[in-house]
């Protein structure tokens, strides 16, 4: 899988989610928007590389294999995060279980990891986000744990998570409008298109209000104006 640089990620936190939907979905890359999956820490974004852990339903024989202390899945999917990235979990979309809580993603902060995006819940919202200073996505908040519903399962494998496939080492970002999957191969192709089109849309909006007229007169933006756009650059 490509690599994402830290280079490219900083150039990613400088711009819109709505803006990279747009220019993933260009590509072909769609479903990449995660349904259900809400801004639990408003105003905090999130721009990293994914590390993932899959939830199951509970079967007591598979649990008593899983279940090895420090060496359980989601001890060795948060214990992989680098300062920076992003626990994504798929919680099987389970809005009332939980996939941990204050004690478990202590290690998230340990690790530095910037956010963590579930379908399911998360529990002791409060102290995660205010105390660890983690950007939290989620389908829910609840005060249950997972026993029950859900269970960790596998650290760092290919899953889904409100329906968009996300792999290790896949870029994701999010904001108050939610959660988008850039796929690690498309990174770079994608960022330089969405730069340009924030630029571009900037222009517009200044035509739009010095000429005084409807939006309709330049947006949805076209190639022409897009190569009028560089023109007024100077390319």
């Amino acid at each position: 899988m490509a690599e994402i640089t830290q280079e490219i990620i900083d150039r990613y936190k400088k711009v819109t989610v709505a803006t990279v939907y747009g220019g993933v979905r260009r590509l072909g890359y769609d479903p990449s928007f995660m349904r259900e999956v809400k801004a639990f820490t408003p105003g905090k974004t999130i721009a990293g590389r994914a590390r993932t852990l899959r939830f199951i339903p509970p079967r007591p024989d598979i649990m008593a294999e899983v279940h090895q202390g420090v060496d359980s899945p989601e001890y060795v999917a948060m214990g992989s995060c680098e300062p920076g990235d992003i626990l994504v979990c798929d919680g099987m979309g389970k809005k009332y279980a939980a996939i941990g809580g204050d004690v478990k993603l202590l290690q998230l902060k340990m690790r530095g990891a910037a956010g963590m995006v579930t379908d399911a819940a998360i529990r002791d919202l409060d102290i995660v986000a205010k105390d660890y200073g983690i950007a939290i996505f989620a389908g829910d908040r609840t005060p249950m744990g997972g026993a029950g519903e859900i269970d960790p399962f596998e650290a760092n494998c290919t899953i889904q998570c409100g329906g968009v496939a996300v792999c290790p080492g896949d870029l994701i970002v999010g904001d108050d409008d939610g959660v988008v999957v850039v796929p690690a191969v498309a990174a770079k192709e994608i960022i330089d298109w969405v730069e340009e089109h924030e630029a571009v849309e900037e222009y517009v909006k200044g035509l739009i209000q010095s000429e005084n007229v409807a939006p309709g007169k330049y947006y949805p933006i076209t190639e022409a104006t897009v190569e009028q756009y560089h023109r007024s650059q100077g390319g």
